[in-house]
C-alpha cells in the first residue's frame, strides 16, 4: 500500500486526507498546531457557495478598488510591501480583471462547486451533517445599486428568485432595517451553512477510526527534500519524514514549502475578518444565508451565534486582529441588521485566506512526480474542499477528469 503525508490539518488538509484514504492510500497527516482546523478555517464565513462562486477577479474592479481604498469602512485595505511576490501577484491579477477571463474562471467553478457539493452528499453518509451545524439555507444576495440589481437579475439562473426591497426584506425578516436602502435580492436555493471549524473536528475523528489512516502528526514542517526529481523526504521539527507521496496543503504557508523546493505558487493572502456574535431569545437574526453585495459582508446563522465576515487586506501574513477593521466590521452589521445578535458580546477573528490571482484553486501534479497540490482556495476553502479532494484522489490513482481541469493546475 502506497503512504501518503499529506502537510496540513486544515479543512483542504483534511478532506484530501480523508479521499486519499478513501481510495486506499495509507495516509497521514501533519499539522503544527495544537488542534486541527485552527488557522483559516477556524471562524470563516460558513457559507457554502456552490453556485455564487464569484471571482474577485473581474473588469471594473480595479477601479473599484481604489474607491475601497477611501472607504472607512471599505472591504479592502492594501499595504504596499517590499516583497516582490506581493506585486507579482498584483500584476497577474490585474490580468485576470477582464469580463472573458472572468467568465472562464466561473464556469470552472460552478462545475467544482457542483462535484463539491456531490462529495460533501457522499462524505455525509459517513460523517453526519449535524455535527457541524449545517443548515440547507439557500443564499440570498442583496444589492443596493439599482444598475447592479438589474445586471444580477437579467442575469439570474432559472432557479434563482427575483425579488424587489419588499419582497426581499419578506423573504428575510432580518433585513427590514435595510429595506429602504435596497434594489432588491436574488435568492438561490441549495445553498448551504455550517461552522467549518466543527467540521474539521469531526472529520479528524472519523479518520481515526478509517482503517487506512495512520494518524495526526503535530510537528512544524520546515523543507520539502528533493532529490532526482521526487520529494526525497520531509525535514520537521520532530526529524525527517518519508512516504511515496506528498501533498502540500497547508494555506498560505504553502507558498514558503513549495519555493524552499524551487516552485512558484500564485497564491497571496487575502486577510479576512469575522465576528461571532450570540443570538439571544429576542434576537432577529437572519434564517437565511445573506451577501450584501455592495459592502461585501457575508452573514450566516451558525448555530446559536451569528457568524458575520468580511474585508479583503492585503497586508501580508500578519494575522494580527486590527481593532479598527473590527469597530468597522461591527458597525456595518448593526446598520444593516441592529436587532440580529448580541453585537457588543462578538468574539472578532482573522484569518489569511491563500488566494490565486483568478480565485481558482491549484490542485494536482509539480514538476516532482512525487508531489501533488491542493491550495489556493481562497474564501472558498469550506465550499471547494471536498471537491478538490475527491479530484485529487482520482488523479493519484490515474482516474479521468471529471471534468476539464485547464484551469485549476498549477500554472508552467
Amino acid at each position: 500500500m502506497s503512504q501518503v503525508i499529506v502537510i496540513g490539518g486544515g479543512v483542504v488538509g483534511l478532506t484530501s486526507a480523508w479521499w486519499l484514504a478513501e481510495a486506499g492510500y495509507s495516509v497521514s497527516l501533519l499539522e503544527r498546531e495544537a488542534e486541527v482546523g485552527s488557522m483559516a478555517s477556524y471562524r470563516n464565513g460558513g457559507q457554502l457557495s456552490y453556485r455564487y462562486v464569484a471571482p474577485l477577479a473581474d473588469a471594473g474592479v480595479p477601479l473599484k478598488a481604489l474607491q475601497w481604498l477611501f472607504q472607512p469602512d471599505g472591504p479592502l485595505r492594501f499595504k504596499p510591501e517590499a516583497d516582490l511576490r506581493q506585486w507579482r501577484w498584483l500584476a497577474q491579477f490585474l490580468r485576470n480583471c477582464n469580463a472573458d477571463s472572468n467568465r472562464r474562471t466561473t464556469a470552472t467553478l460552478l462545475q467544482l462547486g457542483e462535484l463539491s457539493r456531490n462529495a460533501m452528499t457522499e462524505l455525509s453518509l459517513q460523517l453526519p451533517l449535524s455535527e457541524f451545524s449545517w443548515r440547507d439555507a439557500g443564499k440570498l444576495v442583496v444589492y443596493r445599486s439599482k444598475r447592479l440589481f438589474d445586471r444580477a437579475a437579467a442575469n439570474a439562473a432559472a432557479y434563482a428568485r427575483v425579488l424587489d426591497p419588499a419582497g426581499t426584506a419578506a423573504y428575510e425578516p432580518a433585513l427590514a432595517a435595510l429595506q429602504g436602502d435596497l434594489a432588491g435580492g436574488i435568492f438561490n436555493p441549495g445553498e448551504a451553512v455550517a461552522d467549518c471549524h466543527a467540521f474539521c473536528v469531526a472529520l479528524r475523528q472519523r479518520l481515526a477510526d478509517h482503517r487506512n489512516f495512520s494518524g495526526v502528526l503535530r510537528c512544524d514542517v520546515q523543507a520539502l527534500l528533493t532529490e532526482r526529481g521526487r520529494i526525497s523526504g520531509l525535514q520537521t521539527s520532530i526529524g525527517r519524514l518519508g512516504a511515496d507521496h506528498f501533498v502540500l496543503a497547508a494555506g498560505i504557508d504553502s507558498r514558503d514549502l513549495a519555493a524552499g523546493a524551487g516552485l512558484y505558487l500564485p497564491i497571496y493572502p487575502l486577510k479576512g475578518y469575522s465576528l461571532s456574535a450570540p443570538i439571544r431569545p429576542q434576537d432577529l437574526a437572519p434564517e437565511i444565508s445573506v451577501t450584501d453585495f455592495e459592502r461585501k459582508v457575508l452573514y450566516a446563522r451558525i448555530g446559536d451565534q451569528l457568524r458575520i465576515a468580511a474585508m479583503v487586506d492585503l497586508v501580508g501574513a500578519d494575522r494580527r486582529i486590527d481593532r479598527r477593521r473590527v469597530e468597522g466590521l461591527v458597525r456595518l452589521a448593526r446598520e444593516a441588521m441592529p436587532g440580529a445578535a448580541d453585537y457588543a458580546g462578538a468574539q472578532a477573528w482573522a484569518g489569511l485566506r491563500p488566494a490565486t490571482p483568478n480565485s481558482a484553486p491549484i490542485i494536482g501534479a509539480t514538476r516532482y512526480d512525487n508531489l501533488w497540490l491542493n491550495v489556493g482556495h481562497g474564501p472558498l476553502g469550506f465550499t471547494f474542499a471536498c471537491g478538490t479532494a475527491s479530484i485529487l484522489a482520482g488523479m493519484l490513482r490515474g482516474q479521468q477528469d471529471p471534468f476539464p481541469l485547464d484551469g485549476l493546475r498549477l500554472p508552467p
